[in-house]
């Protein structure tokens, strides 16, 4: 099948490392919710919300990656999602907020 919308959502987890990983900060429990989101709210689009490995941006907190558009959100909460489906999925506007800047 292929979806009008892709969302990635890291859930890796890494053991005897200091550095962050998005799994550790509730990954799984971002994943349900935008299931639950997308259905609740009906979206009429072909959707996926999924798991995924690392995303290569751990620093940033738990990461969500947004296809076809390519757009990466960090920090990512529970709370965010609702906001990330109307705004983002259904309105086309990026939740600027969330947006991962530019970095080195």
């Amino acid at each position: 099948m292929i979806f009008d919308i892709h969302i990635f959502v890291c859930t890796n987890q890494r053991t005897g490392s200091e550095k962050l990983s998005c799994g550790e900060a509730h990954g799984l429990e971002l994943v349900a919710e935008f299931k639950k989101q997308l259905k609740d709210l009906n979206v009429n689009l072909k959707t996926r919300a999924n798991k995924s490995g690392c995303l290569g941006i751990c620093d940033f907190g738990p990461t969500v990656a947004i296809y076809p558009d390519g757009t990466f959100y960090v920090g990512v909460k529970k709370e965010d999602i609702k906001e990330i489906i109307e705004s983002h999925i259904l309105n086309k506007k990026p939740v600027e907020r969330l947006l991962l800047k530019d970095f080195k």
